[in-house]
């Protein structure tokens, strides 16, 4: 049996929203890589600091080396309890009883579990498996949606995605099978 992809036409807003995200993950992506960067210069700098001030402290004058520095850079030779005390503290979950916020979680915890498939090589084959996984994601977000979500216009769509997914995740371990891969 052979399945056909459709594409079916999303809603208007749908289309906008999607064109809206593509536009912006680029600039998006940009700012976090600042900010990223921003953070480390300043934990550098903060570490810079809290060694001066140790050398200080101690009577130690002048800088380490460059490779001694590159060293503590790199994390060589770091004992892992010596840092015990600077790891922040985890945030409060505000959403902690959420029970959607709860379901979108374990959700997208499984999903990408599922997506890291032993890769055989095959691009086409791994494609497929690693979209069966990402498909059925979609559709269990779709549900979650469905079951505690109010906006009719998102209901709609999660339902029309539940059907084009299942269509897709069809499609798929069909030419899985018929290409002699197994679906997982």
């Amino acid at each position: 049996m052979s399945h056909t992809l459709l594409i079916r036409p999303l809603s208007k807003l749908a289309v906008v929203l999607a064109g809206g995200a593509l536009l912006a993950a680029p600039v998006l992506a940009a700012e976090e890589e600042t900010q990223a960067l921003e953070r480390i210069e300043q934990v550098e700098s903060e570490r810079a600091e809290a060694q001066q001030d140790d050398g200080e402290a101690n009577g130690i004058e002048g800088e380490t080396s460059g490779s001694e520095a590159q060293e503590e850079m790199m994390g060589a030779e770091e004992d892992p309890e010596e840092h015990a005390g600077h790891v922040a503290e985890p945030e409060v979950d505000e959403h902690a009883d959420n029970l959607a916020v709860q379901a979108y979680r374990e959700i997208a915890e499984r999903m990408h579990a599922d997506m890291q498939t032993e890769f055989s090589g095959n691009a086409d084959a791994d494609f497929a498996q690693g979209m069966i996984a990402h498909h059925q994601g979609a559709i269990d977000m779709a549900n979650v949606v469905l079951a505690h979500g109010e906006d009719e216009a998102i209901r709609d769509l999660a339902r029309e995605i539940i059907e084009t997914q299942e269509e897709e995740i069809a499609f798929l371990q069909d030419w899985l099978a018929q290409h002699g891969h197994e679906a997982e």
